[in-house]
C-alpha cells in the first residue's frame, strides 16, 4: 500500500482521503480515498482533520469512484454537506508497518536521485500510477522534469533513511 505524501505542515500525519459530498438523506459522505484499496480507509480507526477533529467511519460501499461512508455524529445530508473539503488524516503511529521493498509515496518524495556513480540527478518531486505501476518524477536543475518506471532494474536502491535512491536510466533516457 502507498499514501500520497500530506502537505509539508503535516509531515507526522498521512492523508487517507477528502471527504467530496455529502450521499443520501441520512448523512452519509462521498470520500475520495488514497489508500491503495480505497474501503481501507475504514479499517484505520478514528481519522482527523487539520485542526484535530476526529472522524470515526463505517464504510457503506462504493460508487463511482468513492466511498461511500457513515460518520459518528452525522446524521443529515447539511451536516454531511458542511463536511465537503475535510481532508482525513492518520498519524503516522497508526500506520502499518511495510516490507522492506514497500514504500509509502510521502516517503520517496524529496529524495535525492543520484545515478549509480554517485552523480546527483535531481529530486523526487511525485510518484505517478497511471494504472501500469508506479513513476517518479524527478525534478533537475536547468532541465526538464524526468520521469521513471519504480521498478528495481531502474531504481535498484532505495534508502530513505539517508534520503536518497539511486537511479540506473535505461539507455537513452537521458540524452537530448
Amino acid at each position: 500500500m502507498a499514501l500520497p505524501r500530506t502537505p509539508s505542515s503535516d509531515q507526522d500525519r498521512a492523508l487517507l482521503g477528502v471527504i467530496v459530498a455529502a450521499h443520501g438523506v441520512k448523512g452519509a459522505v462521498r470520500i475520495k480515498s488514497f489508500t491503495a484499496e480505497p474501503t481501507a480507509i475504514g479499517r484505520y480507526g478514528t481519522l482527523a482533520d487539520a485542526s484535530g477533529r476526529s472522524y470515526t467511519l463505517r464504510i457503506l460501499g462504493e460508487s463511482r469512484g468513492a466511498v461511500i461512508a457513515a460518520i459518528t455524529g452525522v446524521d443529515d445530508r447539511n451536516r454531511a454537506e458542511a463536511l465537503k473539503g475535510v481532508h482525513l488524516y492518520l498519524g503516522d503511529g497508526a500506520l502499518p508497518e511495510l516490507a522492506s521493498d514497500e514504500f509509502y509515496h510521502r516517503d520517496l518524495i524529496g529524495l535525492a536521485a543520484v545515478l549509480p556513480d554517485g552523480r546527483p540527478l535531481g529530486e523526487v518531486r511525485a510518484v505517478h500510477d497511471f494504472g501500469a505501476g508506479d513513476l517518479l518524477e524527478i525534478a533537475r536543475a536547468g532541465a526538464e522534469p524526468l520521469v521513471v518506471p519504480f521498478t528495481r532494474d531502474v531504481v535498484p536502491t532505495v534508502d530513505v533513511a539517508a534520503r536518497r535512491l539511486v537511479v540506473d536510466p535505461p539507455a537513452g533516457l537521458l540524452e537530448p
